[in-house]
């Protein structure tokens, strides 16, 4: 028996209170996890095994919050993201400034060798390449340390592909911005506009599960307090970061589960083209 007063909690989210239980096991499960069997509903546990609910016993897998498929490792691209942080900070480490001249983020300008760089020259890797770029060891550690700890809390909850287009979006968007705003000849480098889309995210999560809101309002404060007071800070990509993170969890979680599809890779196309749209005015500016 439930030892907490009220209602009891869903055995797969323990934060749900729920009156339904699964009418094979009889644990209780929350609207999220409950599938339809012939007579009542069943948990995903029991319609894995084959529970005589009439499809096969994987038909009907547990689902996270926005719908993807549960993983065993709610870190995998988040181990996956880092290494490539980490294969790219070596690579730096080893070759020296060039890499950083090749691959950070640059408006328009000519390098002191006077050759022609930057996403109005065409070069809209960068755009790309400068979000998993770090030259500096503390730069690299924060940000890795960002990664790990908001990434193991918003992966489990979106699923590997949801949360990798989150991890694109959000670093798209963070340069975007900083593209759009930044002095031309500026360099720009560094995973800060993912973790500020993961910090985004989790404030729209935390949000959707009804959580005490007040220590993630006091982390996303003093991550802007930081963002705005510290020299050499790109707060635009952290903006942008922050904006487009919490855009795209938005239309992940609050999707329609009936078109929850639909909805999903429309809000994620429509990021995507203002992120374009915003990449285009700007070179059109500086060209």
């Amino acid at each position: 028996m439930d030892s907490q007063p009220g209602l009891p909690r869903c055995y797969r989210h323990p934060e749900t209170e729920t009156g339904i239980r699964c009418v094979r096991c009889d644990r209780p499960i929350c609207p999220q996890c409950m599938i339809s069997a012939s007579v009542g509903f069943q948990c995903p546990d029991c319609v894995r095994g084959g529970s005589g609910t009439g499809h096969a016993p994987d038909a009907n897998r547990p689902r996270t919050l926005a719908g993807g498929r549960v993983a065993a490792d709610g870190r995998f691209v988040t181990k996956i993201v880092i290494a490539i942080n980490l294969a790219l900070f070596i690579a730096v480490q080893a070759v020296g400034d060039r890499l950083v001249d090749d691959l950070a983020l640059i408006g328009y300008a000519f390098l002191p060798t006077g050759e022609l760089v930057g996403v109005a020259d065409g070069e809209w890797y960068r755009l790309l390449t400068s979000a998993f770029l770090h030259q500096e060891i503390p730069h690299f550690l924060f940000n890795m340390l960002g990664l790990w700890v908001i990434g193991g809390i918003v992966e489990p909850e979106l699923g590997r592909i949801r949360y990798m287009a989150l991890i694109l979006l959000s670093g798209l968007s963070g340069s975007a911005l900083a593209y759009l705003l930044s002095p031309q000849n500026q360099f720009s480098l560094g995973a800060s506009g993912i973790v500020f889309g993961l910090i985004g995210a989790w404030v729209v999560l935390a949000r959707r599960r009804r959580h005490d809101m007040r220590p993630v309002v006091l982390f996303v404060a003093l991550s802007l307090l930081l963002t705005f007071t510290r020299p050499g800070i790109s707060w635009e990509a952290h903006i942008g970061g922050l904006v487009g993170g919490a855009l795209v969890t938005y239309a992940l979680v609050h999707a329609p589960r009936a078109r929850r599809n639909l909805v999903q890779y429309t809000a994620c196309g429509l990021v995507l083209l203002l992120d374009l749209g915003i990449v285009l005015f700007r070179s059109a500016a500086l060209a």
